[in-house]
């Protein structure tokens, strides 16, 4: 969860945004020459402030987009701050890669096969495809996949724009977007074979992780066993028809590039640790409830009940005051005659919001659809929206969860929290003979991290590494 507060556009619509359900609108421009990312997305994921990064992805993107199919069709490549390994691109010709994704390349060979596989997706119209058909993907973020059918419809984490973005691509599609990445990024001089190879630390990555929640490139682009030898065909094939000319990968280019890089989640922007939630920009800090999943976002920060049956929203508030906020609120919510109470938690001056919400179920039937405990709280100029929703008639079994974390909710003062900075990629060299697990473990990275590293390389702890090999650590 970022701070808004530089963001004024952001923060009206940020309460809004997070309520609003996917059905309806598909929160997409009309096609034609895309001058922006979608600000829709940028408020979900946030943009990486990395200008030569940037210049390079869409300096590749455009030379990309000039050698295929729909050449003047527009398009915008941005790079998102975001963790999650993944990349998508919308029918609008928007393309976007997050940090994550970029961190895990190690040439750029690697990345131009994965850049042409999405620009493959949007000149053969598969989102289009997608949408008509209806089968977009609503559960793309942690809560969208962990709340029950009832909860996820009435507190939809997810923008219109960015859950619209997250395709479950069919294997026909995920074949031909294949095909174009390799002809795509072949035809701007790049050898697709490393298109494959990436494939490979795709499926150890999420192996490692057991892709729970957040989603990576191949669970919104599902793999298959023939895949990676299907690609590297497809590429000596290209390779063939190159006339013999030397097709580019640059390494050490791509891995100098990507020095500094931040990896993993961004604690500026929120972390949790032992069951508490910290925001070092923001000051303040709150338990999480034992046991629940949470996720935090630039927009918001979700947690929910593991079963689905519960979940508790932090966001910014629109008002200029707690009490205009929470009757905004209630509106917002839509619910049947709330009762509001003035509290104070910790210091910081608040409004209990109690009720049920009144809505059309998935069959169009009137009624309750969900009971409410929240709570706009009030930091100085900063007004919070902590809302907790549940099933009808089960406020009675969670509304103390909804409580404790309310009134635990406090400024943050510990220095150690305040000042946690995120981990960055480093490039280091090897010496001649080392394995991989060896330099690792003489540049300070610890045994329990080696697979990790080792992933994030693309090569094995027990690859040999040629004297002057660059190879990624990562450190504050």
């Amino acid at each position: 969860m970022k701070n808004f507060l530089s963001h004024p556009s952001l923060r009206i619509g940020a309460l809004a945004l997070a309520l609003l359900p996917l059905a309806g609108s598909t929160g997409f421009r009309p096609a034609g020459p895309a001058k922006q990312p979608d600000p829709q997305v940028i408020a979900q994921f946030g943009l990486l402030n990395n200008p030569s990064l940037q210049k390079f992805i869409d300096q590749k993107g455009q030379q990309m987009a000039a050698v295929s199919s729909r050449a003047d069709f527009g398009y915008q490549f941005t790079i998102l701050d975001s963790p999650m390994i993944n990349a998508f691109a919308a029918p609008d010709g928007n393309v976007y890669f997050t940090r994550g994704i970029m961190a895990h390349f190690n040439d750029e060979a690697q990345f131009a096969g994965v850049l042409g596989h999405e620009l493959g997706h949007v000149t053969a119209r598969h989102g289009e495809k997608q949408q008509t058909r209806s089968t977009l993907a609503s559960g793309a973020l942690l809560l969208g996949s962990i709340l029950s059918k009832r909860i996820a419809s009435i507190a939809q984490p997810l923008s219109q724009g960015a859950g619209l973005l997250f395709l479950k691509y069919g294997r026909d599609d995920e074949r031909e977007a294949d095909k174009l990445g390799v002809a795509y990024s072949s035809k701007i001089g790049y050898d697709a074979s490393h298109m494959a190879d990436f494939f490979l630390t795709l499926q150890r990555e999420e192996q490692a992780s057991g892709a729970g929640g957040t989603p990576t490139f191949l669970s919104s682009h599902p793999n298959s066993a023939d895949r990676y030898s299907t690609v590297k065909q497809l590429a000596a094939q290209a390779r063939q028809n190159s006339g013999g000319r030397t097709l580019t990968i640059n390494r050490n280019s791509y891995l100098r590039m990507i020095e500094g890089l931040p990896y993993g989640d961004d604690p500026r922007q929120g972390f949790v640790e032992n069951s508490t939630f910290y925001h070092p920009e923001l000051k303040f800090q709150f338990p999480v409830p034992k046991g629940w999943k949470s996720q935090n976002s630039p927009q918001q920060f979700q947690m929910a009940e593991p079963n689905g049956k519960a979940v508790q929203i932090l966001t910014l508030a629109p008002g200029s005051s707690a009490q205009e906020a929470a009757q905004a609120l209630a509106k917002e919510l839509n619910l049947n005659s709330p009762q509001a109470s003035r509290t104070t938690l910790n210091g910081l001056p608040a409004i209990a919001l109690q009720g049920d919400q009144v809505g059309q179920d998935q069959q169009g039937r009137q009624g309750i659809q969900a009971s409410t405990l929240s709570y706009v709280i009030q930091d100085g100029k900063t007004l919070y929206a902590l809302i907790g929703l549940c099933a009808p008639g089960t406020l009675g079994s969670y509304g103390p969860a909804f409580q404790r974390t309310a009134q635990n909710f406090r400024p943050l003062t510990d220095a150690s929290k305040l000042n946690r900075q995120s981990e960055k990629i480093r490039i280091r060299t090897a010496k001649a003979g080392q394995t991989l697990a060896q330099a690792l473990a003489a540049n300070g990275i610890p045994a329990k991290r080696h697979e990790e590293m080792a992933i994030l390389n693309g090569l094995k702890t027990s690859d040999k590494l040629s004297a002057g090999t660059l190879f990624k650590v990562v450190g504050r």
